[in-house]
């Protein structure tokens, strides 16, 4: 088990490539009984989002294949407008991670507040609906470093969570568990 891009065969994309930024306003229908966005309403425009991102980055029909760390940090009330902003933060053999954010606008104030985040993994296939490569991601910033070294540490949770990766496999966790053991006895010390 490698975290390391295996598709050398075609050259690797910028993350802003894949970049997707999507609004829509909550209208009546999108609302709970409180005025809010109903969670499931929110969940599908960052599917919808996160397939943008996907299908740019590999060229090709790509699908859902998981969901995880889903924050509800604030709820988005009816009338503002929806920014949802998505970009692939890695990419693996069939496989990539895109990062979704979620932020509220409330036009009549001119304001933003962040409100959702969620990580979704989604499969490039071919036109049988069998996996297919894609290219290998490039972070060009810090910041799409961050994420890229992040989102191999998510992965193997994610493959440690479903039982197809053993922990002394899981070497990207075993580091981080290690220097921040490192770290928090050297600030003890």
């Amino acid at each position: 088990m490698t975290d390391q891009p295996t598709n050398t065969s075609r050259a690797p994309k910028p993350v802003k490539a894949s970049r997707c930024t999507m609004n829509e306003i909550v209208l009546p229908n999108d609302t709970n009984g409180l005025g809010n966005l109903m969670g499931g309403r929110l969940l599908h425009m960052m599917d919808v989002c996160a397939a943008i991102a996907a299908q740019r980055h590999a060229e090709q029909v790509s699908v859902t294949a998981s969901v995880d760390s889903v924050e509800f940090q604030s709820p988005i009330y009816m009338g503002e407008v929806v920014v949802l902003e998505g970009q692939v933060n890695r990419a693996f053999r069939t496989s990539m991670e895109i990062e979704i954010n979620v932020w509220a606008e409330n036009p009549r104030k001119q304001t933003m507040r962040k409100c959702n985040k969620a990580y979704y993994t989604f499969v490039a296939v071919d036109e049988n609906g069998r996996p297919s490569k894609v290219p290998p991601s490039q972070p060009e910033t810090d910041e799409e470093q961050q994420r890229y070294d992040g989102a191999a540490r998510r992965r193997e949770l994610r493959l440690l969570m479903a039982g197809r990766l053993k922990l002394q496999d899981a070497h990207n966790i075993k580091d981080l568990l290690l220097e921040t053991l490192r770290e928090d006895e050297a600030q003890t010390a």
